[in-house]
């Protein structure tokens, strides 16, 4: 019998986990005992009976301790499209349909912990780029003996010109400081169905700026399939987060600003919502 959807809120007092409306103290204070276990479900279903009953977290912490985010890249139409766009003074166009085409996947290294930040919290854009956007991705929890058991919503704010300007730079157009935005919290149930819908909402002023929506049947690969690539031939011992990547990308004349706030939602996990420093 499947275990009812439990989402996993990191909090300044430890772990408290949300369930049919009821919200608990768990006993374990790291992501990490989670992430570690062959069977996370199971293991949540009996921490969460033994838990104490609580009050709604008031702060919430970014859903991630020792794991690392990696990410996907080119998994949707509208993402390969986006790539040659602006790549396409440089000749790096051909690298996109060809990744997109192939077997083998664009997986890439994200962020650790340092650079993820919190819901609420604001980001920060690469102060050598001026083409920044967010990316608003499903991404997979994984456990450390490579399976998927939950999901969250993640921010990969990304420096569309350094990729554009040469494919070679990508770390740099996807890696810094406040890089990265996960939660509101770790969402452990079912599979997800294709129908899911993700959308994007960005506010400047007071405005709305941009609006878009994808759905996750608009992927090439499936879920597993990308999990299954990132676990090829490398390990991780404290489990970790995968980014999967963006079906919603704002037009070429749009840059993020100071000041603007970001918000995804994704149907069954919630909304992420950042600001811009």
């Amino acid at each position: 019998m499947p275990h009812p959807s439990t989402t996993l809120y990191r909090t300044p007092a430890g772990v408290v986990a949300l369930r049919d409306d009821e919200y608990r103290q768990l006993a374990t204070s790291s992501f990490d005992e989670i992430f570690t276990q062959e069977k996370p479900a199971d293991w949540l279903y009996s921490a969460f009976m033994n838990g104490s009953k609580c009050a709604e977290p008031r702060v919430l912490l970014a859903p991630i301790d020792s794991q690392e985010v990696w990410a996907a890249g080119v998994t949707y139409l509208r993402s390969r499209d986006a790539r040659k766009e602006e790549s396409q003074d440089t000749g790096g166009g051909q690298f996109y349909d060809r990744v997109y085409d192939a077997e083998r996947p664009e997986i890439f290294f994200k962020a650790t912990k340092h650079r993820v930040i919190a819901p609420s919290n604001p980001m920060r854009l690469r102060s050598d780029a001026s083409w920044n956007v967010p990316e608003p991705e499903l991404t997979l929890a994984i456990n450390r003996f490579g399976s998927i058991f939950g999901y969250t919503i993640g921010n990969d704010l990304s420096s569309r010109d350094i990729e554009g300007e040469n494919p070679l730079y990508l770390p740099q157009a996807k890696v810094w400081s406040d890089c990265c935005a996960l939660g509101p919290g770790l969402v452990v149930r079912d599979p997800l169905p294709r129908s899911t819908a993700i959308s994007l909402s960005i506010t400047r002023s007071g405005a709305e700026a941009f609006r878009g929506e994808t759905s996750l049947d608009q992927m090439k690969r499936t879920l597993e399939e990308l999990a299954a690539w990132l676990w090829r031939d490398n390990c991780f011992p404290a489990g970790t987060y995968m980014m999967t990547g963006t079906g919603t990308v704002p037009p070429n004349e749009f840059t993020l600003h100071s000041g603007d706030v970001i918000s995804i939602s994704i149907e069954g996990l919630g909304t992420l919502t950042n600001s811009i420093a």
